[in-house]
């Protein structure tokens, strides 16, 4: 029988994740899914090709000037007008480090919860290690699973990004699967892209 990576009557916050030396698989197993790693069609919309010029002119502009070796620099300068600039596009609200506690093992605080009236998206940001960092989103979205446990939406979608770079991932919630896609956005560079997978999932 294989040894249980979690400790019996250990806390976990969500962060703890990042830093355990495991593979995706091995982590979400605990808890009783399983993890893919494959090509995910993300579903998207594209409102009349949404104007995203300004913003991207911003960011190749003024972020060469400003030090991005922090999470909490990346989420200011590269996350947060990213969002701003959603919500010209679409209703949502917006929570920042939400607070969810499920368990012993499944707590801690979410970075973002992008919530629209039909579904929503987990981001995680990080300064590195985009790997350890879907762990960790992984593990909050088995946390949402839990936590909407009377929400019918089957799927719910995260997102582990870098500032400059972005990745997704979806939870089946009747299969218990876990997928990350192989594929990513970058920014500046993708931004009509990434903006019609988030029209795309939240509308």
């Amino acid at each position: 029988m294989k040894k249980p990576i979690l400790e019996a009557g250990k806390s976990y916050s969500f962060s703890d994740y990042f830093k355990l030396p495991y593979p995706t698989r091995d982590i979400v197993a605990e808890f009783g899914y399983e993890f893919r790693y494959e090509k995910i069609e993300l579903p998207r919309k594209s409102t009349n090709k949404p104007n995203l010029d300004k913003l991207r002119a911003i960011f190749y502009k003024k972020l060469p000037h400003i030090s991005l070796n922090s999470e909490a620099a990346k989420r200011e300068f590269f996350v947060s007008p990213l969002l701003l600039e959603l919500l010209d596009y679409i209703d949502l609200q917006i929570d920042v480090e939400y607070l969810i506690n499920v368990s012993e093992q499944l707590k801690g605080n979410i970075d973002y919860i992008i919530r629209s009236s039909h579904e929503l998206i987990v981001i995680e940001a990080k300064n590195g290690e985009m790997d350890k960092g879907f762990t960790q989103l992984a593990v909050e979205l088995i946390a949402v699973d839990h936590y909407l446990a009377e929400n019918s939406n089957p799927l719910l979608y995260g997102a582990i990004t870098m500032g400059s770079m972005w990745q997704f991932g979806v939870l089946n919630r009747q299969t218990k699967i876990i997928t990350k896609n192989i594929d990513a956005f970058l920014v500046p560079t993708d931004l009509e892209s990434l903006f019609a997978v988030f029209l795309g999932i939240l509308e």
